[in-house]
């Protein structure tokens, strides 16, 4: 998918116009989603891979369900996720890479693309990261790593898999920066570990806030046919930033290896902010540790 505005924003929803979501995959983020999905109003369906997770989503609200891909997904669980899929308005495709072994990323979502296509599901969200882009120098803008089914990357190929060929549904691409906030506290990232390299690198990240403020904007806006980085506005160098995180939290502080060379990505993310009417509330990295 590449950032064009191609079945871009159909106006925001009101009322009962609200669009029935399923988040699939409400873990730190998807839940934090969900909730806030549930606030503003919308009927919210939600997967998780543990059953102790069940009461706490029901309790918020989450009409809640055991999921599991990979080895796991059996003929029932496909069924229980054509139910789903047919129930609701909006898929947020919200299962991380780490979550199957390397390279096979893509083929733990397959089932996920047969059950929308199946469902004739109308819009997914794919929550993806700026992992795809390369490790250069240079600012990265969205068209600097294109979705396609046969890319190299294992997150590029799944991303490519939800890109609609033959207009079946819209979809919407989300690659997020690093996430920061509540239980996931940057200072804790780096603490103590001595000598490390890339410490002119600039740091990528985004608090949760923006990052569900982001992801319920495009559900609220329609604002499909898109793909956009969600990143913080200020970048500052991890030997400037980890080590001032670190004693935020009263932990040892980390050290990195002398040298000027440059040397890490800048990640733009001008075209969510140019396109989605959210004002993000932390591109200060360094503010937002009083909130993580």
């Amino acid at each position: 998918m590449t950032s064009s505005t191609s079945g871009g924003s159909q106006g925001a929803a009101t009322g009962a116009e609200r669009p029935t979501v399923l988040v699939l995959g409400c873990g730190w983020l998807g839940m934090a989603l969900a909730k806030s999905l549930v606030a503003d109003g919308h009927k919210v369906l939600g997967t998780t891979t543990t059953p102790e997770q069940l009461d706490p989503m029901q309790a918020a609200g989450i009409e809640a369900h055991v999921l599991r891909l990979g080895t796991d997904f059996t003929p029932a669980s496909e069924a229980l996720l054509l139910r789903l899929l047919s129930a609701a308005d909006v898929l947020v495709l919200n299962v991380p890479p780490r979550a199957a072994a390397a390279g096979a990323y893509p083929n733990l979502l397959r089932p996920v693309h047969r059950a929308v296509a199946s469902a004739g599901t109308k819009h997914v969200l794919f929550v993806s990261s700026t992992s795809v882009y390369p490790d250069e120098p240079r600012v990265m803008r969205e068209n600097d790593a294109l979705s396609t089914r046969d890319a190299a990357s294992d997150v590029l190929r799944a991303e490519g898999h939800f890109v609609p060929r033959y207009g079946q549904w819209k979809s919407t691409v989300v690659r997020l920066g690093g996430l920061i906030g509540p239980d996931r506290a940057p200072g804790r990232f780096l603490a103590g570990r001595r000598d490390l390299a890339q410490g002119n690198a600039p740091v990528n990240l985004v608090h949760l806030t923006d990052a569900v403020g982001v992801l319920s904007a495009i559900i609220q806006h329609g604002a499909w046919g898109h793909t956009f980085n969600v990143c913080a506005l200020k970048h500052p160098l991890r030997r400037d930033f980890y080590p001032v995180a670190a004693q935020h939290l009263q932990l040892e502080p980390p050290t990195f290896k002398a040298g000027n060379g440059v040397s890490g990505k800048i990640i733009d993310s001008t075209l969510v902010r140019n396109t989605l009417p959210y004002k993000f509330q932390y591109d200060d990295v360094f503010g937002a540790l009083e909130h993580s």
